[in-house]
């Protein structure tokens, strides 16, 4: 074997690789940063080989180095955010985008994006408009609110009201709503950056209204009630009505917001019947409920608050509000998906159409897949079992919603393994494991995504097997 020094020497230069037709075409294609980084990399690894003094080895890493750095430009001009299958059942899934858009909501959101628009133009007029008239018209009138703002997700919701209400004073929050939402987020810190002091009631599963009169003093700003989010306390547990506390309120000259988080426009039916819509929240008499636009309702990533006409004027005079308030695509994406809710026609969105999809429904589209694969595949084992889909996002997070699956178990491939490799398709596909099997749930694959998913899974089945 020659040694380390000879190989080294045979590494050519950068000037030379460059001038190469493979990577000028790249940097036409790519730009010469991203082909300079790919290109550096590779010649990085090709002196860890030659240093090892492993001649086979170096020879097939400079034979490749071209392919290898156009590979590398390629995928590092490409979009890093990316179309996924989401086959895990959960339907708004936090680390896959929450909740996708309908097609032709999505193409909406494109319509206006690729114009200018009349965010904040009065097309009568000739003069300034206001950009709050697109999408809270809606909102208004499906939950009847008086009045209403949108920011740009439910935490900033939460944030505006805190600090519009309760700046320099106390906030008043059940020990049992303490939640923490995703990102690890919490109710406390939210509150403090804020501005305001919490005032913590109660115990963790039991709180009473007479908790809450107990606290409010001169420095309380306003009772907060949270929505659980992702978790429930059951056993021995009390908590104050929303009614309650809104005649308390009333009572004592002190704020009212509830925090419920779900978005939830229309009743649900069974299971899911237990989750609050925010006309429910309004017609309790709360001054604000926030709410977020990307959860149940289905829409984008939005905060909404709607609530009493001058709890909401507040808001709107709040400096902070202009830093958090939403863009026009935004308001394009909420503006149709409410118009849609309200002509009755919610089916049309993917999350309410996924909460609502029968288990005999799923049951057969899961055996559709069977029969697709079995016929193709060898050494795998494909069965369709009963499972339970999530509507996540921190919505009713004890309700399983009644589903079947396919399961897959390849004697060649491990669910790790299997998981992965899907992960790395073309069109990534987002699975499950469990049972030593990798388990693929038809509620949350969209229409028209069927075909992909069959397809991939076949060619990675019949690699693997020849693996």
């Amino acid at each position: 074997m020659p040694p380390a020094r000879d190989l080294r020497r045979r590494i050519p230069q950068v000037a030379k690789l460059l001038e190469r037709p493979a990577l000028r075409e790249a940097i036409a294609a790519f730009g010469r940063a991203s082909v300079d980084a790919s290109l550096a990399a590779s010649l990085s690894e090709l002196r860890r080989v030659a240093e090892a003094g492993d001649e086979p080895a170096f020879d097939a890493a400079l034979q490749a180095i071209e392919g290898r750095v156009v590979s590398a430009s390629r995928s590092a001009a490409s979009p890093s955010l990316r179309r996924v299958i989401n086959a895990t059942g959960v339907i708004v899934h936090t680390n896959l985008g929450r909740a996708p858009l309908s097609e032709a909501v999505a193409a909406r959101v494109a319509d206006v994006a690729a114009s200018y628009t009349n965010l904040e133009f009065n097309l009568e007029s000739g003069g300034r408009g206001d950009r709050e008239a697109h999408s809270e018209t809606r909102l208004r009138a499906i939950t009847g609110a008086e009045a209403s703002v949108v920011v740009n997700n439910n935490a900033a919701a939460v944030l505006l009201a805190v600090n519009t209400f309760a700046e320099g004073r106390e906030v008043i929050v059940s020990r049992g709503e303490l939640v923490e939402i995703g990102g690890s987020f919490r109710i406390p810190e939210i509150l403090r950056k804020g501005g305001a002091q919490l005032r913590e009631v109660g115990t963790t599963n039991r709180t009473r209204i007479a908790d809450y009169a107990k606290a409010i003093g001169p420095a309380t700003g306003l009772i907060l009630r949270v929505h659980p989010s992702n978790f429930r306390i059951v056993g021995f547990t009390e908590s104050a009505h929303l009614a309650e506390l809104v005649a308390l309120g009333r009572e004592r000259g002190v704020r009212v917001v509830e925090d419920l988080g779900s978005g939830l426009l229309d009743r649900l039916a069974p299971p899911l019947d237990g989750e609050a819509t925010l006309a429910q929240s309004l017609a309790a008499g709360v001054d604000v409920v926030t709410a977020s636009g990307d959860k149940l309702l289905g829409g984008p990533q939005a905060g909404l608050l709607a609530g009493r006409e001058d709890a909401v004027a507040a808001l709107r005079r709040n400096p902070l509000y202009r830093a958090l308030r939403v863009d026009k695509m935004t308001i394009a994406a909420l503006d149709a998906v409410l118009a849609l809710h309200q002509a009755g026609r919610a089916a049309d969105l993917p999350v309410p159409r996924m909460l609502a999809t029968p288990a005999e429904e799923l049951r057969a589209r899961a055996e559709s897949w069977r029969s697709a694969l079995a016929p193709r595949v060898q050494g795998v084992a494909l069965r369709v079992e009963a499972v339970a889909s999530a509507a996540g996002g921190g919505a009713a997070p004890d309700t399983a919603l009644p589903s079947f699956a396919l399961f897959v178990a390849s004697s060649k491939l491990s669910p790790d393994s299997l998981a992965e490799r899907l992960r790395s398709a073309d069109v990534p596909i987002i699975a499950r494991i469990a049972d030593d099997a990798l388990i693929l749930d038809p509620r949350t694959v969209l229409p028209g995504q069927d075909e992909t998913l069959v397809e991939t899974l076949i060619l990675i089945l019949a690699s693997g097997a020849l693996s």
